[in-house]
């Protein structure tokens, strides 16, 4: 059953669908009473049918459910009836109610909501005996159906919010473990740099001086060539343990994107959190290096993340990434809040002190402040071209 329904609800056509289908069969059933059978079996088909569609044009499916029931009601004064609450297709104005409230807004909810009163009132128009009770009904009904809206809306926007916040921790954790990777390898390419430099000189220098001492002094020449020998082996050794840790290589399309697609996946991503961001890049962001790529990402990464704990309700942040001809300006400002404390930033990420610390790798620089509007403002210039000899 749980297999089933998770099935259904992600495929809400066939749902509703099934949903009309029972409305039209218990519909129909209430023929036998009618002056005008046909003309009830035609309404009983179609007014369940807006709420196939209901989920996927909610504004639509309503717009129609509200003409055909329109229609009934003056088909029906016409007909000389006085009621159309036979119909029990017309309970889909009441599923469409919630599904406005629920899965547009209560905007749209209040504008239907006002249509169904003016076709509440026509029929009290139009129709020579009205059934206080009937209306009565339609209006607890009505209101049951907004209360049930309100209810799974919230519902509905709270695993959004979660499911959101959900992806962009697991988005922040594998880019911290890429990071840890790349750092490592950093580390065992500078180890291997040492290694392999200290042999190569020992090796020359060995060699020098067993070229002189070849011929005058072959014991001196000997144990230089024994050095030689015994320095070359143990740098063969490092280089073959180095080159077999990284020999292992991820495919390219699974490493985490950088550049302008990193920036706007990572600015949609935190958009789905419930930060307001406003994303602004110039210049040709996608050839620059690799190390100084990572870094922009970081910082905007780190910023907004920090926007998100801090700014408050509603938060909002700008995030501006220019390309000069020197250097790439990163600049992230957000509607302010608390400020963030270098010593104090949560989960023992980057936090400010991080930040500047890889800015200050990359030769670059990092501020970090309120603004005299009260608004807070992390800003770094990093220098296209490093220095990693």
């Amino acid at each position: 059953m749980r297999r089933f329904s998770l099935w259904l609800r992600d495929r809400p056509v066939v749902a509703d669908l099934h949903f009309a289908i029972i409305l039209m069969v218990l519909d129909a059933f209430g023929v036998g009473g009618e002056q005008h059978p046909i003309v009830y079996l035609a309404f009983s088909v179609v007014l369940p049918l807006p709420l196939i569609l209901r989920r996927v044009y909610p504004r639509a499916m309503a717009a129609a459910m509200f003409v055909l029931s329109l229609l009934c009601t003056l088909v029906t004064a016409a007909q000389g009836g006085t009621t159309t609450t036979g119909h029990i297709g017309l309970l889909g104005l009441g599923v469409m109610l919630y599904t406005l409230v629920a899965y547009v807004g209560r905007r749209d909810g209040l504008i239907f909501l006002l249509c169904l009163g003016i076709d509440l009132g026509l029929s009290l128009l139009l129709l020579r005996e009205p059934e206080g009770g009937d209306i009565v009904l339609v209006g607890a009904i009505y209101a049951l159906c907004w209360t049930l809206a309100e209810f799974n809306g919230a519902r509905h926007a709270y695993d959004a919010e979660v499911a959101a916040r959900l992806a962009v921790a697991d988005y922040d954790k594998e880019r911290r473990a890429h990071d840890a990777v790349a750092a490592e390898r950093t580390r065992i390419a500078r180890e291997l740099h040492d290694v392999v430099a200290h042999a190569v000189s020992v090796i020359i220098v060995q060699a020098d001086g067993a070229k002189y001492a070849l011929r005058n002094d072959p014991d001196s020449a000997e144990r230089a060539l024994a050095t030689i020998a015994g320095t070359g082996r143990d740098a063969l050794r490092e280089l073959r343990r180095t080159v077999a840790l990284l020999r292992t290589e991820h495919a390219p399309e699974l490493l985490p994107q950088h550049g302008s697609a990193g920036i706007a996946k990572l600015v949609e991503m935190m958009r789905e959190t419930g930060l307001a961001v406003d994303l602004e890049l110039a210049g040709e962001l996608d050839d620059i290096a690799p190390e100084v790529s990572l870094g922009v990402h970081r910082i905007v990464q780190e910023s907004l993340t920090n926007t998100l704990r801090h700014a408050g309700a509603s938060p909002k942040a700008v995030v501006r990434v220019h390309r000069r001809d020197d250097e790439v300006v990163v600049e992230v400002t957000d509607s302010g809040g608390v400020p963030v404390q270098p010593s104090a930033a949560p989960g023992g990420g980057m936090g400010l002190v991080g930040m500047r610390e890889r800015v200050a790798v990359l030769g670059g620089t990092l501020s970090a402040g309120r603004l005299d509007d009260g608004r807070w403002q992390v800003r770094a210039g990093l220098p296209l071209r490093t220095d990693q000899d």
